[in-house]
């Protein structure tokens, strides 16, 4: 909220997105002991699954509050924020925005008297563009199609420019708090500078005749601010500086207002959101990336429908719409939910296929740069992110090729010194449990136990003195809740069970507490194959069985790391050298044509 209202370049969607996520996520884990919010039927959502779920569905409610988008809200935690999808998990998004929207209705109407300040202005529509008479012919996609291209290639040098400063960001804040408040500081005064200096560069202009609303604007928003002017006069660009954010892009999608900007005004203004937007990002301030987006596209848009001038029939602020959607899929590189959401917020319908055709194209030209703003930021925090698809280089591989490390593994009952040992000398958040001799007739994989699980039977000391299967009854010492999932705080760790020598030589036995169907390929299966299993079953552990029946009963576990490119890559260098690169690099353009070159030059 301070972040926005500061009249910082930064957007209310993202915050507002994780502010759901974190709710979320907190039911998931059952609430907070710490703060005493805690309810007995929250435990039995503390699992992985259904704390997934809430995530996603607090990311959606999120995007529906600072958007006032329900359907959009949805589609953008299928499309950007979801990387497992089910079909029960759609009904509950669409449930969870549709009470977000109705609570936002009746806040609204609660607010009608006045008392609650701009937020009960307007109603669900955020900018109305709606327009009954919005006439275009095929003489009007030329231009549009050229704010789709151009709108691609601004977009990902925002991308490429943004992942630029956040480095640089980045090296600023580990320095300490000081830097990082100089940082914020130095970043709000230049703001401020340019809010109230810039408007000095712009002239003057006559109030229009006929206008709408009073010239100049009286108030805190307005097209019409009166800034250094004489009484009827205004300054454009001081009405698009001292504004809100929100106020400013309604401003530009206002439509009959063809004449109320000059072209030097919306040039100083694009050049001055679009950098603001770019350096305002990564501060110590939780900040939004949608909305100085749209900000910028809009007058980008509203300038190319200016330069078009009469030879287009569309209104200049149905360019601005354009615009906004252009910069929008050239950043974030989203389709569907970019399009649903334009659409809620500007309750203009027939601009549809523009809007659809403008996305495509952008998308389409800023793939062939830059990957989009969110694998970037992943990226850039060092997070193991998993694609959607498999690279091509991973076709030519199999499994056991990135298998690596000594096999860390437990007997069925294993030596309570043993156990110890491994927890403390490795990080790994499961192992396998191997069977041996006399507890079957040749070594066999039994199954795959948790850390947790282990912490459990530690902490809790179900120890048994025997080496014998069946030597204690787990059920005396431990429920259900000692193994259910731990919330997002410190959870149990190693260093903090205190045993005793006598303690240290006694046995645990592991048959029990095994998970007996775990999720296994064989070494020679495609790592390609391998990852799509992995991705679409949502694994955090495979494991890998030898093909032959004479070998150990396991080769080897592979996790989220080992699919990472980089981990590949670095094990197989010549990938590298042979030409084999990730796919986000290659040109689209590239990928687009190489089928039909293929084919041409078989024909030939």
């Amino acid at each position: 909220i301070l972040a926005v209202s500061s009249s910082l370049n930064v957007g209310k969607a993202g915050p507002l997105i994780q502010t759901g996520s974190c709710i979320a996520s907190l039911l998931g884990q059952g609430g907070s002991k710490r703060y005493h919010l805690t309810c007995k039927w929250l435990r039995y959502f503390k699992n992985d699954r259904d704390r997934r779920d809430f995530v996603t569905c607090g990311s959606a409610a999120g995007a529906a509050a600072a958007f006032r988008a329900p359907v959009g809200g949805v589609l953008f935690a299928l499309e950007a924020v979801s990387s497992w999808w089910r079909s029960a998990l759609l009904w509950r998004s669409f449930f969870t925005t549709a009470v977000v929207a109705v609570v936002l209705r009746a806040l609204i109407d609660v607010c009608r008297s006045g008392k609650c300040g701009l937020f009960g202005k307007g109603g669900l529509i955020m900018f109305d563009v709606t327009s009954e008479k919005i006439v275009y012919h095929l003489a009007d996609l030329p231009p549009v199609i050229i704010l789709g291209v151009v709108g691609g290639v601004l977009g990902s040098l925002y991308n490429f420019l943004l992942h630029k400063v956040l480095r640089v960001y980045s090296l600023i804040n580990k320095k300490g708090t000081a830097y990082k408040l100089l940082l914020a500081g130095s970043l709000s005064i230049f703001t401020s500078c340019c809010l109230f200096g810039l408007p000095w560069l712009s002239s003057c202009r006559p109030c229009p005749v006929g206008a709408e609303e009073i010239c100049p604007s009286i108030g805190r928003s307005g097209n019409f601010k009166k800034y250094q002017c004489a009484m009827g006069e205004y300054n454009d660009l001081a009405s698009l500086f001292f504004n809100t954010n929100d106020d400013a892009i309604r401003n530009l999608f206002s439509s009959g207002t063809d004449h109320e900007f000059q072209h030097f005004s919306i040039i100083l203004f694009f050049v001055t959101s679009y950098v603001l937007g770019i350096i305002s990002y990564g501060v110590v301030a939780p900040a939004g990336l949608f909305v100085p987006v749209i900000l910028a596209g809009a007058t980008y848009g509203r300038y190319v429908g200016m330069l078009t001038g009469s030879r287009s029939s569309l209104d200049h602020g149905l360019f601005a719409v354009l615009g906004s959607a252009s910069l929008l899929s050239g950043s974030m590189r989203m389709t569907v939910s970019l399009c649903v959401i334009i659409l809620e917020l500007t309750n203009n319908l027939l601009l549809l296929p523009l809007v659809m055709l403008v996305l495509l194209i952008s998308k389409t030209v800023a793939d062939s740069f830059t990957a989009n703003i969110y694998d970037l930021l992943v990226k850039l925090k060092g997070l193991p992110y998993l694609e959607d698809h498999a690279e091509p280089y991973m076709r030519q591989l199999t499994v056991s090729d990135v298998v690596t490390g000594p096999l860390q593994y437990f007997n069925g009952v294993e030596k309570v010194s043993n156990i110890v040992h491994v927890l403390k000398t490795t990080g790994h958040h499961a192992f396998p449990v191997i069977d041996d001799p006399p507890f079957s007739d040749a070594p066999v994989l039994y199954g795959l136990v948790l850390r947790s699980h282990l912490l459990a039977l530690l902490k809790n000391k179900v120890f048994c003195e025997t080496c014998n299967l069946g030597a204690t009854d787990p059920t005396a010492h431990l429920s259900a809740d000692d193994f259910a999932k731990r919330g997002s705080g410190r959870g149990d760790s190693i260093e903090d069970i205190e045993l005793t020598a006598g303690e240290m030589a006694l046995f645990v036995d592991l048959h029990p507490f095994t998970n007996t169907s775990p999720y296994t390929v064989v070494e020679t299966m495609s790592l390609a194959k391998a990852l799509i299993l992995f991705r679409q079953v949502g694994l955090r552990h495979l494991l890998v069985v030898p093909k032959s029946s004479s070998r150990a009963p396991v080769v080897g576990i592979l996790t989220r790391h080992d699919f990472m490119p980089e981990h590949i890559l670095g094990l197989h260098p010549c990938l590298v050298k042979s030409g084999w690169t990730p796919r986000f690099s290659r040109t689209t353009l590239f990928k687009i044509l190489r089928g039909p070159l293929l084919i041409f030059s078989f024909n030939r």
